[in-house]
C-alpha cells in the first residue's frame, strides 16, 4: 500500500508506532470511521492530538494506515502458505485453518476490515479496495491458472470467477469468527453443535471447494 503517514511517524520507535495503530484499529473497528474520535485515540495511545496530526495529515490517512497495518499482519501470516510446496487444495486448506486461528486472535483487525467494507465513504472504499483487493485477486487467479495447467482442476474453470468466489468465502469465514452478526449467521446455518468444531468446518468447506473445481 502507498504511505499515508509522514516521515516523522517512520522515525518514532516501533513500539510507539504499533501502540498508536493498535489503539486506532480498536477504535475504528468499534466506532466506525465517522464516529471514531481522534482525541480519544491520541489520549489512549499516550500522545497529544498535535503529535497525531504531525504523523497523519488527515483522519482518512490515519484510518488508511491503520487498515493497512492490520491487513499486512494477515498477509504476512499467509505468505508462508502461498510459497509452500503444496497443490492448490493443500494451500486452500492451510488458508482456511489460518483464517480460523487468526480471526479469533485478531478480532479488532477483522472487525476493522468489516467496517471498511460497509463504510459509506465511497471515495475511501474505492481507494482501499483498489489497493487491498488487487493483490489478492492476482494471487488467487494465478494459483487457479497454474492448477489448471497442472491438471489439478477442470480446464472449464474460469480462474477469475473462481478467484472472486474463493476470496468471498475467505472473507465471510473471517467475519464469522470475529463479528457478532456473522457469528450469529454461522450459528443459524451450522447449529450450536458445529460452532467450535474447526476441523469439521474445514473438511466440509474443502469438500465443497473440491467438487466445485473438480475435473470432469
Amino acid at each position: 500500500m502507498p504511505k499515508y503517514y509522514s516521515e516523522t511517524f517512520e522515525r518514532i520507535p516501533e513500539e510507539k508506532r504499533n501502540r498508536i495503530l493498535s489503539v486506532a484499529i480498536t477504535e475504528f473497528a468499534n466506532r466506525g470511521f465517522n464516529n471514531a474520535n481522534t482525541n480519544v485515540i491520541a489520549q489512549k495511545a499516550g500522545i497529544s492530538v498535535g503529535s497525531l496530526f504531525k504523523y497523519f495529515d488527515t483522519k482518512e490517512d490515519f484510518f488508511l494506515t491503520a487498515v493497512g497495518h492490520g491487513i499486512n499482519q494477515l498477509e504476512k501470516t499467509l505468505e508462508t502458505v502461498l510459497t509452500e510446496q503444496n497443490d492448490l487444495f493443500g494451500k486452500i486448506e492451510s488458508i482456511l485453518r489460518i483464517i480460523q486461528t487468526h480471526s479469533r486472535e485478531n478480532q479488532d483487525i477483522i472487525r476493522l476490515y468489516n467496517e471498511m467494507t460497509s463504510e459509506g465513504n465511497s471515495d475511501l472504499i474505492r481507494k482501499l479496495s483498489s489497493e487491498l483487493e488487487t493483490i489478492s485477486a492476482k494471487v488467487y487467479t494465478s494459483l487457479l491458472k497454474n492448477a489448471k495447467k497442472q491438471g489439478v482442476v477442470s480446464k472449464e474453470v474460469d480462474e477469475r470467477i473462481f478467484a472472486f468466489c474463493l476470496d468471498n468465502l475467505f472473507m465471510t469465514l473471517q467475519f464469522s469468527y470475529a463479528t457478532e452478526y456473522y457469528k450469529e449467521r454461522m450459528r443459524i446455518y451450522l447449529g450450536d453443535a458445529m460452532i467450535g468444531n474447526d476441523e469439521k468446518i474445514v473438511q466440509g468447506l474443502m469438500k465443497f471447494i473440491r467438487r466445485a473445481l473438480a475435473k470432469d
